[in-house]
């Protein structure tokens, strides 16, 4: 991602139509496009609009002159999480903006993401995804496991009492005014 050109970035539609930006990352002798939510679109805007590096060609994440940065929020980050108490992990090494990576992963598979798809966001394999990430609780998401196999049915949601009992009364209403209608006076 450091090496994010402006040009990288579009404005996308997905199949159902919702706006999402389309990154187009290199690194580690690879490129593939990644998807996120509009509301990144506009972060990355807001980051423009402040920089001195607005153009096609020039990168993304500058420092306050325009120039590449290498380490642009080593210490931001290292600060926040110093404050949060979360600057070390559970077996006392000190976490790095690496981590989030793991923490990305680690929610889109508890959402029920596809392991291919995930993959293919994050640029690796499914192989390191299923060693690194088999921990995720597969029971949570007996629906997707399941989904389509015969005998397996997705549960309907209960009717609510009070709109069936008002539509019984409105038609009871309707069918006793259709009654007086039609008395002889």
């Amino acid at each position: 991602m450091k090496n994010l050109r402006w040009r990288d970035i579009k404005d996308a539609k997905d199949r159902e139509g919702r706006e999402i930006v389309v990154l187009f990352v290199q690194g580690k002798g690879k490129s593939r496009n990644l998807v996120a939510p509009k509301s990144v679109g506009g972060y990355l805007q807001r980051i423009r609009g402040k920089s001195k590096a607005k153009g096609p060609d020039d990168r993304v994440f500058t420092n306050f002159t325009g120039k590449p940065e290498k380490t642009l929020y080593n210490s931001l980050i290292s600060d926040l999480l110093k404050k949060a108490n979360l600057r070390e992990g559970t077996l006392g090494v000190p976490r790095s903006t690496y981590c989030f990576r793991h923490t990305y992963a680690t929610f889109r598979l508890q959402e029920g993401v596809d392991v291919y798809f995930l993959a293919e966001q994050m640029g690796t394999s499914v192989h390191m995804i299923e060693q690194h990430y088999g921990h995720v609780n597969t029971i949570k998401h007996a629906d997707r496991v399941l989904q389509g196999m015969a005998g397996w049915e997705v549960p309907q949601p209960e009717p609510d009492d009070t709109e069936a009992k008002a539509s019984k009364a409105a038609a009871t209403r309707d069918q006793s005014k259709k009654g007086q209608r039609n008395k002889p006076r």
